[in-house]
């Protein structure tokens, strides 16, 4: 079948899988240009197929040489329903990492369920023995929770008080004013019951108890702080009362693993085009922004990059023990210098449908975001017919 990009608000709803594979092959690629690091040997990441999580899971095979196991919740492709995104990464970086003779295996399931945590520890058992890395990387709207059964779902809202700022349409260009009600007491339980820290607590419970969790094991988790202009509706709204809890979280985990020589940390990174946040109204037009400037400067960079930075000079490298004053690691340096916050600041003021595309990156917005789905790659023939049914090696 011809696959075209077909999209509903923010959401795509088509992938293409040689777009996606694509993606993926650059990434390798990166990685495979930079010095090998000394790091971790078998690798779990819950939440692995777009992102943070698959650049985590890259850097892990591809630098370090590491065993890998991801998780992660994507469908294949159905009747003329293509596959999802993820389904597709993940295909492209199992058939790269076998040829490569790396070891690496896929979960696809509900990463909040019992049942695929207990495979995902058989699987440990069974192939890995222990782990000594941890990534969890979940991004879900929703939460069944295992013990109680209810299910709970998140809100992007600010807390108290309503807020207004600018917003763009990223498919138009539109520049306007987004008006945001605040979330109810029961909005912020249910956002931090989905994205704050208790299922990442839950693993590695799970894997401590079942002994598939090696002395000295490292985990982490991600978190985003940004500017005042996003701070209303992202730091101090309801997500970020779930990442509040996510960094308590690190706090009392990096106790439970220290007792056995283990670590574990937030690392707050840098805002990017996702799924996840071109549903958050003002940040991309903020991401926009800041793109420009920091292309400008020469400073900026995507998930391979950001992971690659993370991997080999934070949690592994010479800077391992640079943390801020609540313990967390912070990759969005870059992104939070001041000269770059001042010019970000000065372009937003300025910022109107009429001089969007001149003051921000904003075509560079739209196409990452296309390119997460596999559209608007180089060296893709999007005329061509392809089979979009793609099998993953190594799915259990």
């Amino acid at each position: 079948m011809i696959i075209q990009p077909k999209t509903r608000g923010f959401i795509c709803t088509t992938a293409h899988p040689e777009g996606c594979a694509r993606q993926v092959q650059r990434q390798i690629e990166y990685i495979q240009g930079q010095p090998a690091i000394e790091g971790p040997r078998s690798v779990l990441v819950i939440g692995a197929s777009t992102g943070y999580g698959l650049a985590s899971r890259i850097v892990a095979s591809f630098a370090a040489g590491a065993d890998t196991i991801g998780v992660y919740f994507d469908k294949a492709a159905e009747g003329a329903r293509t596959a999802s995104a993820g389904w597709y990464n993940s295909a492209a970086f199992e058939q790269a990492a076998a040829e490569a003779g790396r070891r690496s295996f896929s979960v696809v399931g509900d990463a909040f369920s019992d049942e695929i945590k207990t495979k995902t520890i058989d699987l440990i058992r069974a192939e890995l023995g222990k782990i000594d890395l941890v990534v969890y990387s979940v991004a879900s709207p929703r939460r069944t929770h295992p013990k109680s059964g209810e299910t709970f779902t998140s809100v992007i809202k600010p807390i108290g008080d309503i807020y207004t700022n600018k917003t763009v349409n990223f498919h138009s260009g539109d520049v306007s004013l987004a008006t945001i009600e605040p979330a109810t007491d029961d909005e912020i339980r249910q956002t931090i019951a989905v994205m704050g820290g208790e299922d990442w607590q839950m693993w590695i419970d799970e894997l401590q108890e079942a002994g598939v969790l090696a002395d000295g094991a490292t985990t982490v988790a991600f978190s985003y702080i940004g500017p005042a202009i996003t701070h209303a509706v992202y730091r101090e709204g309801t997500i970020g009362r779930a990442k509040d809890d996510l960094e308590t979280t690190a706090i009392r985990l990096n106790e439970q693993l220290g007792a056995s020589g283990g670590r574990a940390f937030v690392s707050v990174n840098k805002a990017l085009v996702t799924q996840s946040s071109s549903a958050i109204p003002v940040v991309p037009l903020y991401i926009s922004a800041l793109y420009k400037v920091m292309k400008e400067k020469g400073s900026h960079e995507g998930c391979i990059e950001q992971m690659y930075r993370l991997f080999a000079e934070r949690l592994y490298g010479a800077d391992s023990a640079a943390v801020d004053e609540k313990g967390r690691i912070r990759v969005d340096d870059w992104e939070m210098r001041e000269d770059v916050q001042a010019e970000v600041a000065r372009l937003w003021a300025a910022l109107t449908t009429e001089n969007v595309y001149e003051l921000s990156d904003l075509e560079g917005y739209r196409r990452e975001f296309f390119q997460l789905f596999g559209f608007e790659t180089d060296g893709v023939d999007y005329e061509a017919d392809v089979n979009p049914d793609v099998a993953i090696v190594n799915l259990r």
